[in-house]
């Protein structure tokens, strides 16, 4: 998929660009898959800002995505690839054999009409959702389970791919897009193929109207701040803060390490990312 670009009528506009999408045959979701989504502007159940900088924004409809892919040996034609205002990369509509249709992550280079399976007789091939146990060393990889049965949580942003490294035992050791491996039972279930949208991270907004229409509200930087609003804030002059980079609670938002020691996934990172 290509990006455009606009001839610069205002100045918002001569550094704008977009999505060509050449890959999008079906402009209207599926009504059956289609769920109303209601926005919180990062309050929480009590109106507490719980994460800042979010509201407004257009209003969108969520599109309900089979991460499972539990359609154990039932063949599934691909209608249509879709856009998904929800997420980076674009989806893909499938017709079941026995009549039900689901939405999945779509990967580089899926043609409509295109046939996919899912399970452990299926085919290592472009689409398809197989255990890790039967995917050849070397395949990219996307959409993985940590847990067997769970969905797949890691590996769905437009233009990223993980890769089967090894197998011993009961694990596969799978490199993540960030470089870290990683040891995932070999019953977890994985999609065959990288994702596609590569061009979403060029993609240039151009204007600040652009991105309230994506919920994010203005960001002040700390230091612009007077010492009561912020750790930062304050000082004579223009000054970069004299101390290490804070949040506005005091606690060092740069370089530190936010993964728990304790955490007892931590044994399953082999290398961590770079």
């Amino acid at each position: 998929m290509g990006i455009k670009n606009y001839t610069p009528t205002t100045p918002s506009r001569r550094f704008a660009t977009v999505s060509t999408f050449e890959e999008i045959t079906k402009t209207k979701p599926e009504s059956s898959l289609v769920e109303v989504q209601r926005k919180t502007a990062g309050r929480n159940a009590i109106g507490q800002i719980t994460t800042r900088h979010k509201g407004g924004g257009h209003k969108q409809k969520y599109r309900v995505i089979d991460f499972r892919r539990d359609k154990i040996g039932i063949p599934a034609k691909v209608a249509a690839i879709e856009y998904d205002p929800n997420r980076s990369v674009n989806i893909a509509l499938l017709f079941y054999r026995d009549g039900e249709k689901r939405y999945i992550l779509a990967p580089l280079d899926l043609k409509v009409g295109s046939t996919l399976v899912s399970g452990p007789e299926a085919e290592p091939v472009l689409g398809n959702a197989v255990p890790l146990g039967v995917i050849p060393l070397g395949n990219f990889i996307h959409n993985i389970e940590l847990v067997p049965g769970r969905g797949g949580q890691i590996v769905r942003a437009a233009g990223t791919s993980a890769q089967v490294m090894s197998r011993e035992g009961e694990f596969a050791q799978v490199r993540l897009p960030s470089g870290e491996i990683r040891l995932i039972n070999v019953r977890c279930m994985a999609t065959i193929g990288q994702l596609g949208n590569l061009d979403h991270s060029s993609i240039s907004l151009g204007k600040a109207g652009r991105k309230r229409w994506m919920g994010v509200r203005p960001t002040v930087r700390g230091v612009a701040m007077n010492p009561v609003d912020h750790p930062m804030g304050g000082g004579e002059g223009r000054t970069s803060g004299g101390g290490h980079p804070v949040s506005p609670w005091g606690k060092l938002s740069k370089a530190g390490k936010t993964r728990g020691r304790r955490k007892t996934s931590g044994r399953f990172i082999i290398q961590r990312r770079k």
